[in-house]
C-alpha cells in the first residue's frame, strides 16, 4: 500500500488546544490512555516471550527452521494477535475505542522497528534499546484516527470518537475557519496530558497554505548568521555578513527560575508518606498529602516548559518573518550533554533548559510558511574559532573566553557575534529565490576540518524508521533482546 502523500500547495500542520472535561469525560480520557497502555504492555510481553523462547532453543542446538513460530511484530500482525487474545485478556475491551487499543499496538511496533533497524545498521543515530514496558505514571496519550473527530461551531467544544463533546479552554476559531472554508481536513486528533495535569487535543490537520510574508514584517536583511549558545545569558545572536548585530535573544531559563520552587516541594514530599517505605523498601500506599504535593511539582515543570516554548516560538517567528536566508549550527546537543559526568551538570542542565535542538525544529517549517531559506552549517564548521575579520583560526578556543581576539589581525568582538558573522557570510552563496524544504534544509559547509573523525554511519546515513512495519519473527535479521540473533 503507497504511503500518504501530501498533495501540492498543501502542509501538514498541528493545532493544540487545552481541553476542561467534566468529571466523567477525565474518566473516559483515562480509560482509553490506560486501553493504549494494556494492549502495547501485554503484546510486548508476548513478543518478549517469543524471542526469549526462540533464544533458548537455538542455544540447545536447534536450527533456525526448527524454531517456535512467534507472532510477528508489524502493526497488522499485532492486531491480528491483539484481535484473537483480547476476548479473553481484557474482556472488557469494549468499553473504550478500537483507536484506544490501536494507539499502543502501533506504539509497539514502531519501537520494535527501531530496535530491529537500529541493531542491523539500518538507522542512524544513538543504538535503540528494547522496548520498555510502561507505567501508569508514564504519559497518558491515545490517538484517534476515525470516527467523528471535529471541531464545533461555537469555537469552544470539540468532538471525539467515545468522549463526546469537550468544552476547550481557548478558542479554536482558527482551526474552524479554515474547516469551514474548505483549506483544512482534520486527519486525526490525539489527546494527552501533561505534566502539569491537564489534558490537551492535538489535530494533525492538511492546510492548504501559500508562501506569503506578512506585510508588517518585512525584510530586514536578506542573508543572518543565528549564533546559539547557553552562556552570557544569550540563546541566541543574530548577525549580518557586514557584521552588523541584528538581536540578541536572552535565554528564558525557566528551568533555572524556578529550582528553588521545585527544590522546596522535592523535600517538601521527601517528608511525606510516598509510594516506598525507605526502612522496608517496600511498596505502600502513598498519602493524599504526598500526591498533592507531586501534583504541585508536575505543574511547576509544566509551567516552566510553557514559558521556554512561547520564547522560542516568537524568537523563531521573528528570524523566519524578517529574514530571507537564516543560517544556522547543525550542533549535536545529546553528545554536548553525554559526558562530563557531575563537573559539567550544569552546563548539561543549562543545554536542557535551552531546548537548542527545538529552535531548529521550529525554524526547519516556519521558513517554509513565510517563504525564507534555512542553511545549516555542518557540525564541524569553525564558526566560533574562525576571525570575521581575516579569515584565520584559532586552534583552539575555551568556552569560558567570551571575547574572541585575534593575534593576526587584531580584531577584539563577541565570541557569540563573531560566530553568527561567519554564518551568515557561509549563507550567502545560498540562492536567495530556493525556499528551504520541510526538515532539516540544506547543509552548508561541509569539508570543514574536523576534530574528531566520525565514526562511518555504513548504510544507516539518514534512514530513520517508519511506518509501514514489516519485520516479523521469521524473517532473517531479527534479534531477541538479550543480543543474539534470531
Amino acid at each position: 500500500m503507497a504511503l500518504f502523500a501530501v498533495p501540492g500547495g498543501w502542509v501538514v500542520q498541528a493545532y493544540k488546544y487545552a481541553l476542561d472535561p467534566a468529571p466523567a469525560q477525565e474518566r473516559s480520557l483515562w480509560s482509553h490512555a490506560g486501553a493504549a497502555r494494556f494492549a502495547r504492555n501485554h503484546m510486548l510481553g508476548l513478543v518478549k516471550a517469543a524471542l526469549d523462547q526462540r533464544a533458548a532453543e537455538r542455544s540447545y542446538g536447534i536450527t533456525e527452521n526448527d524454531l517456535t513460530p512467534g507472532p510477528g511484530w508489524s502493526l497488522p500482525a499485532l492486531r491480528r494477535a491483539w484481535n484473537q487474545r483480547k476476548d479473553v485478556v481484557a474482556p472488557w475491551w469494549a468499553e473504550n475505542s478500537k483507536e484506544a487499543y490501536n494507539t499502543g499496538l502501533d506504539s509497539l511496533a514502531r519501537s520494535l522497528e527501531t530496535w530491529s533497524k537500529s541493531r542491523t545498521g539500518q538507522r542512524a543515530g544513538a543504538e535503540a534499546g528494547f522496548p520498555r514496558f510502561r507505567s501508569k505514571r508514564g504519559r497518558a496519550s491515545v490517538r484517534f484516527t476515525t470516527g467523528t473527530i471535529r471541531v464545533e461551531a461555537d469555537r469552544h467544544h470539540v468532538t471525539l470518537p467515545r468522549l463526546g463533546t469537550i468544552r476547550t479552554h481557548e478558542s479554536t476559531r482558527k482551526l474552524a475557519r479554515r474547516v469551514e472554508a474548505g483549506t483544512a481536513r482534520i486527519l486525526s486528533a490525539t489527546a494527552t496530558r501533561d505534566a502539569g495535569g491537564r489534558w490537551f487535543v492535538s489535530f494533525q490537520t492538511l492546510v492548504q497554505r501559500t508562501t506569503t510574508r506578512p506585510a508588517q514584517a518585512g525584510i530586514r536583511h536578506p542573508v543572518v548568521g543565528v549564533d546559539l549558545g547557553v552562556k552570557a545569558g544569550s540563546l541566541m545572536v543574530v548577525g549580518t555578513p557586514g557584521a552588523i548585530e541584528v538581536e540578541r535573544v536572552p535565554a528564558p531559563k525557566s528551568l533555572a527560575a524556578a529550582r528553588a520552587r521545585l527544590r522546596w516541594l522535592q523535600r517538601k514530599a521527601a517528608r511525606q508518606v510516598g509510594p516506598c517505605d525507605p526502612k522496608t523498601r517496600r511498596k505502600q500506599t502513598p498519602s493524599n498529602r504526598w500526591r498533592r504535593t507531586q501534583a504541585r511539582i508536575g505543574r511547576t515543570h509544566a509551567r516552566a516548559a510553557h514559558v521556554r516554548t512561547d520564547a522560542l516560538h516568537k524568537a523563531t517567528t521573528r528570524l523566519a518573518q524578517q529574514h530571507q536566508v537564516i543560517v544556522v549550527e547543525r550542533l549535536n546537543v545529546a553528545g554536548m550533554r553525554s559526558a562530563g559526568g557531575a563537573r559539567k551538570r550544569g552546563l548539561n542542565r543549562a543545554l536542557a533548559d535551552a531546548s537548542l535542538a527545538g529552535i531548529r525544529r521550529m525554524l526547519a517549517y516556519k521558513t517554509t510558511w513565510y517563504g525564507s531559506t534555512l542553511v545549516q552549517a555542518d557540525r564541524w564548521y569553525p564558526s566560533s574559532k574562525t576571525c570575521s575579520g581575516c579569515g584565520s583560526r584559532k586552534p583552539k578556543l575555551l568556552l569560558s573566553e567570551r571575547t574572541y581576539a585575534c593575534e593576526h589581525c587584531g580584531l577584539v568582538l563577541d565570541r557569540d557575534l563573531n560566530a553568527a558573522i561567519n554564518l551568515a557570510r557561509l549563507g550567502e552563496t545560498h540562492p536567495l529565490g530556493e525556499s528551504s524544504p520541510a526538515g532539516s534544509g540544506p547543509v552548508a559547509g561541509r569539508g570543514a576540518t574536523r576534530e574528531t573523525e566520525p565514526a562511518p554511519a555504513g548504510d544507516a546515513a539518514g534512514d530513520e524508521t517508519s511506518t509501514p512495519h514489516q519485520p516479523t519473527l521469521g524473517q532473517a535479521g531479527t534479534a531477541s533482546p538479550q543480543g543474539e540473533a534470531a
